[in-house]
């Protein structure tokens, strides 16, 4: 074939990809908003269920290293979500907003620039979350009370994954890039195949399967790293071909284009930290009652951070829908996007936490055996205290993620401190006045939940998109 051929069989090629974009734009502009919703979120929150059961594996693969690494992965997880909160919802919401915003208003070459952008973004936010954990992760975890058999396990995970979290920065930046021009199954693929890979990989080496070394808690970390390094040269190299339907470019590239994506991730983040710091101060809580109680709330707080990638299996649709529409000057149709998002979101979520209150030891029983009675009572009270109130989390965080596609995430950030008063401050109060003080701080995780969503409702209704 000559190359006048080959090039113009790319041009086709290209063509037919803009052409594909364009008509996902028309659908989040146009389309039945339950239904076009339903279409677009339904493989995001495949993938997020395949994700959660990654979680559950690396959780059950840590209880089989013992209590003592099931209590590190409970002081280092908090950290291991924050990054996989930004780089997913924050940072990662923000760069599909400011993609189909773009797009909305007609202008992909725009949208191709915002593509390199991102990429320039999470890498340089991986390295300094790689350096601050190395210089002082140790120190951190010893003030959260963990002993120093299990800081050791938690720096042992920590000193692979945070060095190695670029590739999930990048693997998320150019999956939200994808997001923003309407595919929603590309990325779900993508991000599925991450978790289906990194259980095996984790499982493997962290307990020697096969002719795998066995390196423990350091395997959990460099399994998930690995798998999520093979995503992020897919997404890239997908991108570079076009094959989105815009072409990455740093042609004109400016720092407004830098600005459209912080102007609202470096906010948006404000949510991500604040949730992971109510956790890590309750854990700090908690972990005075010992690294059995440590354990078993950190299984409950597991659950709860799995509820984050549910939700975001809604919210990403929403994000893409939200920002196309709000660049196309339609905001009433974003503001019903919003609503209908966050009803299916509250009722998902808020099911899942009344099954496991009700039978919390079909989540427990994964991860302690019979004989860890004190992590198991711990877990239990956990999830019948806190669980019935997850549906006021699901509801602000997916209005979270509707207020990022409008670029207006004032209100629930706001909602996030007012959660992390009540929750850590609530905390505090109720441990000290009701014995054995544990029930004090899980009546405060509750109530900062129901603080949470309805001070985020109320802020949604009264903020005018557009």
């Amino acid at each position: 074939m000559s190359v006048a051929a080959d090039f113009t069989a790319h041009e086709a090629r290209q063509a037919a990809a803009n052409s594909a974009r364009a008509a996902r734009t028309r659908l989040l502009l146009e389309g039945p908003v339950g239904r076009t919703l339903t279409k677009l979120a339904a493989p995001n929150v495949l993938a997020m269920l395949v994700a959660a059961a990654m979680n559950i594996a690396e959780g059950a693969f840590a209880g089989m290293l013992g209590v003592t690494s099931l209590a590190g992965l409970a002081l280092v997880y908090p950290l291991v979500m924050l990054v996989q909160m930004l780089s997913g919802g924050s940072i990662g919401g923000a760069i599909s907003s400011a993609v189909a915003r773009a797009l909305g208003a007609g202008d992909p070459e725009r949208a191709g620039r915002l593509a390199v952008a991102a990429w320039v973004i999470a890498a340089v936010i991986a390295l300094v979350f790689g350096m601050l954990v190395l210089w002082f992760g140790r120190a951190m975890f010893l003030a959260l009370g963990g002993s120093e058999a299990v800081v050791n396990e938690a720096m042992s995970y920590a000193a692979v994954y945070f060095p190695g979290c670029a590739t999930v920065w990048i693997a998320y930046a150019s999956t939200s890039v994808i997001r923003g021009t309407g595919n929603m199954m590309t990325p779900s693929v993508l991000l599925l195949l991450a978790s289906v890979l990194s259980i095996p990989l984790a499982g493997g080496l962290a307990l020697g399967w096969g002719p795998l070394p066995a390196l423990g808690m350091a395997g959990l970390a460099t399994g998930q790293i690995t798998a999520f390094g093979l995503i992020a040269i897919m997404a890239v190299g997908y991108l570079l071909a076009g094959r989105a339907g815009l072409l990455p470019t740093v042609r004109g590239l400016a720092g407004d284009h830098f600005a459209a994506i912080l102007r609202v991730g470096v906010v948006a983040s404000l949510s991500a930290i604040q949730t992971v710091v109510t956790i890590v101060a309750m854990t700090a809580l908690i972990g005075r009652f010992g690294a059995a109680a440590l354990a078993g709330y950190g299984l409950g707080a597991r659950l709860e951070f799995i509820m984050v990638p549910v939700v975001f299996g809604v919210g990403a649709a929403m994000t893409a829908m939200v920002g196309a529409n709000i660049g196309a000057g339609q905001a009433a149709r974003a503001k019903r996007i919003a609503w209908t998002g966050t009803a299916a979101a509250a009722v998902i979520v808020g099911a899942i936490g009344l099954f496991f209150a009700t039978f919390p030891d079909v989540w427990l029983r994964l991860f302690l055996a019979a004989q860890d009675e004190a992590a198991l009572e711990t877990g239990r009270l956990y999830f019948r205290t806190v669980a019935p109130f997850y549906c006021f989390f699901a509801a602000g965080l997916a209005l979270y993620f509707a207020s990022q596609g409008a670029g207006r995430v004032a209100w629930p950030v706001s909602a996030g401190f007012v959660r992390m008063f009540v929750a850590i401050g609530g905390g505090y109060l109720l441990a000290q006045s009701m014995e054995p003080g544990l029930p004090g701080v899980l009546v405060a995780i509750a109530g900062g939940m129901v603080a949470y969503g309805l001070v985020t409702i109320y802020g949604t209704w009264r903020t005018r998109w557009g």
